[in-house]
């Protein structure tokens, strides 16, 4: 069974730091990851060599940090979250004790046991993102998943959410009302969405 609480992390506020430890291909992805989700997210990245594509990156956005340096349990203070991606696994075990002593959640990079936490694959339409997870188990479907719900959902969802954010703005009564017109409005919108998939198919 899939026990994963999803949530989505408001990393774009000042108040939360992600810290990096790691500045291969890995270190990379991840980075890339974040930012493609959370462009202005407060990032410091830790490693003694940084690839080239990490070091653009960081040049065009103030908000990255980079260390040239192996990681310092010190690195660890004022940290929120923790994304260890370096190519030493037991480096990689002992960062993620001295994370959770400090209480900070962790990821670890192709270590599914070590982690606190996963980086899903999105799907983003507009304001939409649906994030899918396998529970570790093959994040390669997932990314398969991605493409699929992206190609599938319709690129005009965005006009349906203001409808959506206005009609709920204008509606009156209590949270139980507005909540059972939101559902009644929006099951007729899927249906009509599903017939006209259909109707596509079958062109």
């Amino acid at each position: 069974m899939n026990n994963l609480f999803p949530i989505f992390l408001k990393l774009d506020n000042d108040d939360l730091h992600l810290l990096i430890v790691g500045g291969g291909y890995v270190g990379l992805e991840k980075i890339e990851a974040v930012l493609g989700n959370s462009p202005e997210a407060t990032i410091t990245l830790v490693a003694p060599e940084i690839r080239d594509e990490i070091r653009g990156i960081a040049a065009q956005k103030p908000n990255v940090n980079l260390v040239f340096r192996p990681f310092e349990d010190s690195d660890l203070d004022h940290k929120d979250l923790v994304i260890v991606a370096t190519n030493n696994r037991e480096e990689n075990k002992r960062i993620k004790r001295v994370a959770r002593a400090r209480h900070l959640l962790c990821n670890v990079a192709d270590t599914p046991d070590e982690c606190d936490f996963y980086l899903s694959s999105i799907v983003k339409k507009g304001n939409l993102k649906v994030a899918i997870s396998t529970n570790g188990m093959s994040p390669t479907l997932a990314k398969r998943l991605r493409e699929v719900l992206t190609e599938a959902l319709p690129d005009d969802l965005e006009t349906a959410m203001e409808q959506l954010k206005a009609v709920r703005d204008q509606l009156r009564g209590d949270f139980e009302y507005k909540v059972q017109e939101l559902n009644r409005i929006t099951e007729v919108l899927i249906k009509e969405a599903t017939r006209s998939q259909s109707g596509k198919a079958t062109e």
